[in-house]
């Protein structure tokens, strides 16, 4: 049997993949979300801020991830985690995975205790990731040191920052593969055969809908900070 999971900060298209995992026969856990979220997920969210205490913060959007690849793993974390994902652990489906966007804040301790599941990284544009509001626009709400700052926009980037930077700084997986939400939109078909060798598994094609990307171009919130320039280019997007 597989188990499954996707990383990525919440409005990254991560629905995207969820709905074709599901739409494929992946079995996905007892209860999603309109977004494809495993739901309820407020274990997973007690298991961020239990992890986020080994954290260190060292000002201007600079974290060090280091203790969270030694330290030992807080019990309370696993039992928490294990809880969420009961339905997922205990199928006997032959594939089986989950989403949530917040287990990209825990990603560190997740490879540590699923070392040998599949992981799909999905990015998307961090300029069209912070165009609308999300659950984790605000790090401190999931015990992550950082900055407050009553600008809401600032927020958004530097909660993107952070989700980029601890998986940046995380040993990655033996099964690990990368996708961008763009290349899944206008290069479906050659996409879709990446994740089928990846997976091992026919995937069933979606609708897909050009028109979200690039959004942030016609915004009316600002999208663009200095610090996504490093990333844009490491993720092959168009520069500031």
């Amino acid at each position: 049997m597989s188990l499954t999971t996707i990383i990525g900060r919440g409005h990254g298209g991560t629905r995207a993949i969820s709905h074709t995992l599901s739409e494929s026969g992946v079995y996905m856990g007892n209860q999603l979300n309109r977004s494809g979220d495993l739901v309820p997920a407020d274990e997973m969210y007690e298991a961020c801020r239990i992890m986020a205490k080994h954290v260190t913060y060292h000002g201007g959007a600079h974290w060090d991830f280091e203790a969270l690849h030694s330290v030992p793993i807080d019990p309370l974390f696993v039992r928490l985690v294990e809880s969420y994902l009961n339905s997922v652990l205990t199928s006997n489906r032959e594939h089986r995975g989950w989403k949530l966007p917040e287990t990209t804040l825990i990603f560190p301790w997740i490879v540590r205790m699923f070392p040998e599941i599949s992981y799909i990284y999905w990015v998307r544009d961090p300029r069209d990731s912070i165009a609308g509001s999300h659950i984790t626009d605000n790090l401190a709400d999931f015990g992550v040191p950082c900055d407050q700052t009553p600008d809401i926009q600032l927020n958004r980037a530097i909660s993107w920052k952070y989700q980029a930077e601890i998986v940046r700084a995380t040993p990655k997986p033996a099964r690990w593969i990368q996708i961008r939400l763009e290349d899944f939109i206008l290069d479906n078909d050659q996409t879709i055969l990446r994740l089928e060798k990846y997976l091992g598994l026919a995937l069933t094609s979606i609708p897909v809908y050009p028109e979200v990307i690039g959004r942030w171009r016609t915004s009316d919130k600002i999208c663009s900070f200095d610090f996504f320039s490093d990333d844009l280019l490491r993720f092959g997007y168009e520069p500031q």
